[in-house]
């Protein structure tokens, strides 16, 4: 005869087996379902006013969570760049910038916060 483990062993085995489970599913629900953490606060733009001008032209990006504390800087990108603009006022709703010397076109609007460069969506069209 093998040695086979006693009834009550293996009853035992199986529930701590089916409590471990339904604690991983537990947290993997917890994990999926919970926002991400990083986006809360993240910068996010509404509106940009005017949607195209000329380099220097002022333009003002309206959204949340557009102070300093989580934008460090604003770009203009296309496919191949990200063109700075110079920040003229900044606040939590709302960042005025400048229009940065660059040829004609269409251009995404960047913000920067942290390391990373967060493409927005919409675009701004230099004359």
């Amino acid at each position: 005869m093998a040695n086979l483990p006693a009834p009550d062993r293996v009853e035992g085995r199986n529930e701590f087996t089916r409590a471990k489970i339904a604690l991983c599913a537990a947290v993997a629900f917890i994990v999926l379902l919970a926002p991400p953490l990083g986006a809360q606060g993240s910068p996010h733009v509404t509106s940009v006013d005017p949607q195209s001008g000329s380099a220097n032209d002022t333009i003002t990006l309206t959204g949340e969570h557009l102070e300093k504390a989580h934008v460090s800087a604003v770009f203009l990108s296309d496919e191949k760049e990200d063109h700075k603009a110079v920040v003229v006022s900044q606040a939590t709703d709302k960042i005025v910038i400048k229009v940065p010397s660059v040829k004609a076109g269409e251009y995404n609007i960047s913000v920067q916060e942290g390391n990373a460069i967060l493409i927005e969506p919409f675009r701004f069209t230099v004359q």
